[in-house]
Formats: C-alpha cells, sequence, structure tokens
C-alpha cells in the first residue's frame, strides 16, 4: 500500500487491517451513536436557531467523510452544543431565526469553516492546538455551558424569552416573565431531566436521551398535551438531505469570515482534545493534528453542500462509542446509516416531541461542561492561572461567546510574555563538599564569594527580557562594589535573539568599562554558535567559557592564587 496515500486517507489503514472480530463492537458503538444522535441532533439545532431536522442533515454526510479521512478511531463528528451557540450568536446579527437566509448562512458559516479547517491542516498548522490553555478552555466552556442551559429556559417553562448570548440579559427577561411559566411544560422539561439523570445512573450505554423522548413524545399524545399549551416539534420533513450549494450572493461575508474562522479554531480545539484523551486511553492508535484538520475541514465543506451547518467531535458522543465498543470508524458509518434511515422512514415518530424534552437532553449535556474543580484547583494552586479562567468565564458570561474565547488567547498571550519579559533568576552559591550549585535563597549553607555574581536565568534571552536581565546585573553590581566577575550558568538558555544580542553587547560594554569580566558555563550549541556567529565570543573572551561553574571557580580561583594547575575549558569555541 501507498504509505503517502494512506496517510492521505486513514481509512486505508485501518481497513486494510480490519479484522472480524471488530465488526460486532462497531456495529452495536454505531447503533448506540446513532439512537443517541436522533434527540441530541435535534436539539442542537434548536440551540442554533435552526429547524430540528437539519441536526440530523448534520449527522449524516459530515460522519461519512470523517470516517473516510480522520485519524481518530473513535470520535464521532456531528453537531455539539458549543459550536450551535456560537452558530446562533453568529448568524442571529446577520438574519432573522427561523427564515430562510438564516439557515443559508448557518449552511455558508459552515463551508468557510470547513475551508479554513482544510487549509490550516494543508499547511500544517496542527500546532494551534497549543494556542488555548486550559484554563481559557474551561472559563469558556463552563460559560458557554450557562448560557447554553439558559437560553433553553423558553423550552423548560414555556415562556416567550428574547435569544441572548449575555447571562444576565436572559435571567432578567425569565424573571419578567415567569409569571407566564407553563406548568404542563415545566412538569415535562423536569420529568425529562430526571429520566435521562436516572438512566444515566442505571448504564451508561443505554440511551438515554431517546428514552426520554421516547415517554414525552408518549405522554403528549395519549393524553392530548398539544391542545393544553405544551410545543411540540410537529413536522419534520422526511428524506435524505438534497444537494444545494451555498448561497454565496447573501452578502455579508466580512461578517461570516471571521466568525466562520473563530468557530474553525474553537471547534478543532474541541475535537482533538477530545480525539487525543480517547487515544491515550486505547493506545491503538495515532491521532495526527494536520490530517485532523484536513478531515473536519471536508467534513464541514462537503457537508455544507447536503445543507449541514456547523460540526465537530463531540465528547459525549464519543465517549459512547468508545464505551459502546467501537474499534474501527466504520461505527461512525452505521451511526450515519441510521440517521438517514430515520429521516426515510421515522420522521412522523417525532411529531408529538416537545420541546421541552429536547431543552432537558441539551441542559443535561451541557453540565458536565461547567468544571467547578478545576477552578478551585487553581484557586489553590495557581492565583494568575485563575484569574485567566475567570476573566474567560465573565468576558464570555457579559459579551458572548466570541469575544470570550478572543479575550482568553489575548490574556493567555500576555501572561506568557510577562513571564518571558521577568524571568526567574536565581543567585547562586555551590553546596559545600560538592559541584553543584543551588539558589542561595533556597538552600542554607552554601559557598558564596563576594567578588563573584553568580547567576542562572531560567529562560531564553529575547526583546522582551533583555533589559530586565541587564537591569538586574546593574543592581546587583550597585548594592555590591565588591563584585570582580559576573558568571552566568547559561545552560537554561536555550536561544538569543538578535535584540538580545544588541543588549547583551551592551552589557559587556558596561561591564567591562567597569573592568568587571562576564563568565559563561555550560552553553548550549546553538547559542554558542550565535555568539560565535556574531563575534561575542572573541569579546567575552575564550578563556571565559567553562563546561560547568564549578569548573568556572575552580579555574578562576586558582588563576587568582597564581597557580599553574591545569584546569579543562568548557568545550570547543572555535
Amino acid at each position: 500500500m501507498n504509505k503517502k496515500l494512506s496517510r492521505s486517507f486513514p481509512i486505508l489503514e485501518w481497513l486494510g487491517g480490519y479484522k472480524k472480530e471488530y465488526l460486532s463492537g462497531d456495529i452495536s458503538a454505531g447503533i448506540t451513536v446513532g439512537i443517541m444522535l436522533i434527540p441530541q441532533g435535534m436539539a442542537y439545532a434548536m440551540i442554533a436557531g435552526l429547524p430540528p431536522v437539519y441536526g440530523l442533515y448534520a449527522s449524516i454526510v459530515p460522519q461519512l467523510i470523517y470516517a473516510l479521512l480522520g485519524t481518530s478511531r473513535k470520535l464521532s463528528v456531528a453537531p455539539v452544543a458549543m459550536d450551535s451557540l456560537l452558530v446562533a450568536a453568529g448568524v442571529s446579527v446577520l438574519a432573522t431565526e427561523g427564515t430562510a437566509a438564516y439557515i443559508s448562512f448557518a449552511i455558508l458559516l459552515s463551508f468557510f469553516m470547513g475551508l479554513f479547517q482544510w487549509g490550516l491542516g494543508v499547511v500544517r498548522m496542527g500546532f494551534i492546538t497549543n494556542l488555548l490553555a486550559k484554563p481559557v478552555i474551561s472559563g469558556f466552556t463552563s460559560a458557554a455551558a450557562l448560557i447554553i442551559g439558559l437560553n433553553q429556559l423558553k423550552h423548560l417553562l414555556g415562556i416567550s424569552l428574547e435569544k441572548s448570548n449575555n447571562v444576565f440579559e436572559i435571567l432578567y427577561s425569565a424573571i419578567q416573565n415567569i409569571g407566564g411559566t407553563h406548568i404542563l411544560t415545566l412538569v415535562i422539561g423536569v420529568f425529562g431531566i430526571v429520566i435521562i439523570k436516572s438512566v444515566k445512573r442505571i448504564s451508561a450505554s443505554i440511551p438515554a436521551a431517546l428514552v426520554a423522548v421516547i415517554f414525552g413524545t408518549l405522554a403528549v399524545y395519549f393524553l392530548g398535551l398539544e391542545a393544553k399549551g405544551v410545543s411540540i416539534v410537529k413536522d419534520i420533513p422526511d428524506g435524505l438531505p438534497s444537494f444545494i450549494l451555498p448561497d454565496f450572493s447573501l452578502g455579508q461575508l466580512g461578517e461570516v469570515i471571521p466568525l466562520a474562522l473563530t468557530i474553525s479554531i474553537v471547534a478543532f480545539m474541541e475535537s482533538f482534545s477530545v480525539s487525543k484523551a480517547i487515544e491515550a486511553k486505547k493506545k491503538d492508535h495515532k491521532v495526527r493534528p494536520n490530517q485532523e484538520l484536513i478531515a473536519l475541514g471536508m467534513a464541514n465543506v462537503i457537508g455544507s453542500l447536503f445543507q449541514s451547518y456547523p460540526v465537530t467531535g463531540g465528547f459525549s458522543r464519543s465517549a459512547v462509542n468508545y464505551q459502546g465498543g467501537a474499534n474501527t470508524p466504520l461505527a461512525s458509518i452505521v451511526s450515519a446509516i441510521l440517521v438517514g434511515l430515520t429521516l426515510l422512514f421515522l420522521t412522523p415518530l417525532f411529531y408529538f416531541l416537545p420541546k421541552a424534552i429536547l431543552a432537558s437532553v441539551i441542559m443535561v449535556a451541557i453540565s458536565s461542561l461547567i468544571d467547578i474543580a478545576y477552578a478551585k484547583e487553581l484557586w489553590k494552586t495557581n492565583k494568575i492561572e485563575f484569574v485567566l479562567l475567570f476573566s474567560t468565564f465573565m468576558i464570555t458570561l457579559n459579551f458572548s461567546m466570541v469575544p470570550g474565547i478572543v479575550s482568553g488567547i489575548v490574556l493567555s498571550i500576555l501572561i506568557l510574555l510577562y513571564r518571558q519579559a521577568y524571568p526567574h533568576i536565581a543567585k547562586l552559591g555551590r553546596v559545600k563538599g560538592h559541584h553543584d550549585f543551588r539558589n542561595i535563597k533556597r538552600f542554607r549553607d552554601l559557598e558564596k564569594w563576594n567578588e563573584y555574581l553568580i547567576l542562572r536565568m531560567d529562560a531564553p534571552l529575547t526583546f522582551v527580557n533583555i533589559q530586565y536581565f541587564k537591569d538586574y546585573i546593574s543592581r546587583e553590581i550597585e548594592y555590591n562594589p565588591q563584585i570582580q566577575k559576573v558568571l552566568i550558568d547559561a545552560s537554561p538558555i536555550s536561544n538569543i535573539d538578535a535584540s538580545a544580542l544588541i543588549g547583551l553587547k551592551e552589557l559587556i560594554d558596561t561591564l567591562q568599562e567597569q573592568k568587571i569580566e562576564l563568565v559563561l558555563a555550560d552553553v548550549v550549541g546553538p547559542v554558542r554558535d550565535i555568539l560565535k556567529q556574531n563575534q561575542l565570543i572573541e569579546k567575552i573572551g575564550e578563556d571565559n567559557f567553562f563546561l560547568d561553574l564549578h569548573k568556572a571557580i575552580q579555574y578562576l580561583t586558582c588563576k587568582e592564587k597564581g597557580s599553574q594547575k591545569e584546569i579543562v575549558l568548557q568545550t570547543e569555541v572555535n
């Protein structure tokens, strides 16, 4: 088999090694996830502001495309709660919910989102998985979960509420309209939550959402609850989604494209984190980020041609897929076929499905996204990271999800820059009777020399910290005029950029004017190359480079005593 071809089409990898014993697990998991997807897909379409049938449309073609191109063996690609709300947040400012234009914008968003993901994969930008720190993801998802859940209050309470991405606006509107609560609708919604929670406690393999859907539908049908004011789904168009090109004539691409880029990154982050978590448990396959971008991108692009709105890998479905015994993406193919059969033959069964049940499905699903335990852990162990989480959480709650995720990324970068600008610098002393050097603030009874300033900076020398490094040395020399030599343990300095080189030259000149020598120990190869290329080895002096600090101290003290003892210098400098 052509290795390059199989890497581009991972289906060739797993299909070529498919074993007969895999089949039962794939079929059972596929049926379980397919049954789960039917109510879940419809519920998530409601979050996105779309008719429920579009959740089913988005559960067919994307799954098939991902099975062809994806590298995760267990990931289930279909609508998810968070991306559905992002769709609603973005598209609601472009068109009125429920209109043909709104649906067209959602499908167009899927096309551009997929295009961005595919492009990022082609140019090998899979490293963007590192852009979002865990506190940002946690703060964002917790806030998004609250927004998603509270937006379902109108279906759970049977009242009219204005859709919003601001939690406080939703709560204020709910308080104003609480008097109009439809008791029967509320009872059905609470009943749905109780059923789902109870069934999950009995067995995770039972499709709890479907059980709630069946009970809710039967209750409405046999008790005539529609006539008593309970809102139901009603007609769901039957038949498979048609091939229709996205409507590029809608305009407003200036609003669609930035939203598509944002969702494409968020969706990939969510999907990749799920697939990596499953990979770590099973360890029977390797998830490749660039290929994942291509697979998700094509799933969205081709899915949009069949009336799909944005999709990605979902945590709950993938977990069920894994627990259900899925061995290969054949399970996703089975799920897609089951959803397709539902559209062809079973849509009339969902006519009496109460919207309150779909709201209960959503509320239970998103409750797991609120991670209070992680916030408590950060509060105890890392206050800065907690502030990052809390800031992302509050910005998302107040200004919607796109500003929340963007602000989280910006704050992460600012914290990273701050830490780079003010890295840890340790003054060192030698452990008595040993060759090792340690921080004098952390260890007692270390050997010290008043005439030597011995330092270790735990970061590369860059444009953001070179001034801090210079100022630190200047202050130490000012406080201790006895200093004759500045010794640097350079082992943590992995790089020196152009701006830092200029600053280092200035530091050397300043020290030489004060008749103070700069001595470097344990310089790594790439940094030594940079120093050599910029003539700094000659400027510092080849005799001032040592293998380690012990050799440096040994040489300097012997030299000052006039000893002829030979000292082995650091390494090759020529």
